[in-house]
């Protein structure tokens, strides 16, 4: 390999990496934000929630046409249409601050659905163009990681950096107070934007036969898969709904409320414990099953649930936060430190649920990778459901989190006994 390929390829890898953070930054935009929606109507955490719902909605409606244009143009025209419409999303709902009323939340919940497309779009290219030029196998694997990591620890810096601009919740405070935030995302999809125009980078094959068009079987056939694809719509929404809510929960708590800013860090540190989980999964992956970590994230996950519940809110314990001007400790409900455990927990899930599901489907794996992007959804729907419960209850959020807790209960299900591939029959 020229020297030249190989700086190009290593400028490419930063790049895909970068944008691997950028989905769990963005992503992580639409919940803590939800605070100044939220504030504007009527403290309603059903509205709060719509935006997360849009971003995530979008993957039902681009998980297939993505791999349909990644196969017609190739990785790099795909990540480059990607980061276009990214910075579209994010341009839109930066004029949604501009914009007053109802229909400056019209154009916000635009932006995060136009936000979402390119989140879908850019989980679809970049992490087999990372496995590609890492070489495959645990090369490729070690990129992954490292991309994983990046998106973990921007998914840790967005709810507290959005928590810091907003800063006390007043009548005044406007979409355009997170304008920073907004700033940083299209500066950073630019620059790779005109990086990854300006550099050649390999293009993985692609696979564009998908079996035998003409068998009465598809992955719908494989009972463990229909069960799977449940499970991952599941997990999204645990994964998202938990945080995401909690922040909520933080902020508007009768007598002991925290700002946003805290509310944010108490958020972030449930990302950060999911960045330490998926190291730790990493390095016991090729010695405890799927099965078995699945069982037993979602055992200890449901038992801290069911203590956050069942403590009192009075219950307070100090924890590290980001107050706006510094880090120190503040009392937080110790309930919220149950949840913000169940981090670790979830870190392990979507890789388990997945190599579960796709186990024994052969040619239909392909299919079967696409029909879970579009699952994604789950964590636009699922969180919004529970913030409706929040609403229905008067603000009791601790019974709305009995839904990510069946959540965990059904998850816990699928690794003893949903898992099992009955169908072995079928001609893979």
């Amino acid at each position: 390999m020229s020297t030249e390929k190989k700086n190009s390829n290593v400028i490419a890898i930063i790049m895909m990496i970068t944008l691997l953070g950028m989905i769990g930054f963005v992503t992580n935009l639409a919940a803590p934000v939800g605070t100044i929606w939220k504030n504007q109507y009527e403290n309603s955490n059903f509205l709060g929630m719509l935006g997360n719902l849009m971003n995530f909605a979008a993957y039902a409606f681009i998980g297939i046409p993505a791999g349909k244009l990644l196969e017609k143009v190739g990785y790099k025209k795909t990540a480059l249409c990607a980061i276009i419409v990214g910075f579209l999303g994010i341009s839109i709902q930066f004029v949604s601050g501009k914009t007053n009323g109802n229909l400056g939340f019209i154009i916000y919940l635009l932006g995060a659905f136009v936000a979402g497309f390119s989140m879908c779009m850019l989980n679809t290219v970049a992490n087999p163009m990372l496995n590609e030029m890492g070489g495959g196998g645990k090369k490729g694997s070690t990129l992954l990681q490292a991309g994983g990591v990046c998106n973990s620890c921007l998914a840790t810096l967005a709810p507290i950096l959005v928590g810091a601009l907003i800063g006390e919740i007043t009548k005044g405070t406007t979409f355009s107070n997170v304008n920073p935030v907004l700033f940083i995302g299209m500066s950073v999809f630019a620059f790779v934007g005109v990086v990854l125009y300006t550099v050649d980078i390999p293009e993985p094959a692609i696979d564009k036969k998908v079996g035998d068009i003409s068998s009465k079987y598809s992955a719908w056939s494989f009972r463990h898969f229909v069960l799977g694809a449940v499970g991952i719509f599941v997990y999204v929404g645990i994964e998202v709904g938990i945080p995401g809510t909690m922040k909520f929960f933080l902020e508007s708590r009768e007598g002991g409320s925290l700002p946003p800013a805290a509310a944010g860090t108490v958020a972030g540190t449930y990302w950060f414990l999911m960045l330490i989980g998926r190291l730790f999964g990493t390095s016991i992956a090729n010695k405890v099953s799927s099965k078995t970590l699945l069982a037993v994230a979602s055992g200890i996950a449901i038992f801290l649930i069911l203590t956050a519940i069942s403590i009192a809110d009075s219950e307070k314990i100090k924890m590290p936060v980001f107050t706006g001007s510094a880090f120190g400790l503040q009392g937080v409900p110790i309930s919220a430190l149950f949840l913000v455990l169940v981090g670790f927990c979830t870190s392990v899930m979507w890789g388990s649920i997945f190599n579960l599901a796709i186990e024994g489907l052969g040619k239909y794996v392909t299919t079967a990778s696409g029909i879970y992007m579009m699952m994604v959804m789950g964590g636009g729907i699922i969180p919004l459901i529970q913030n409706g419960i929040v609403d229905l209850t008067d603000k009791n959020y601790m019974i709305s989190y009995c839904l990510p807790l069946a959540g965990l209960v059904y998850l816990f299900y699928y690794a003893l006994f949903g898992s099992k591939n009955v169908n072995k029959d079928i001609p893979v």
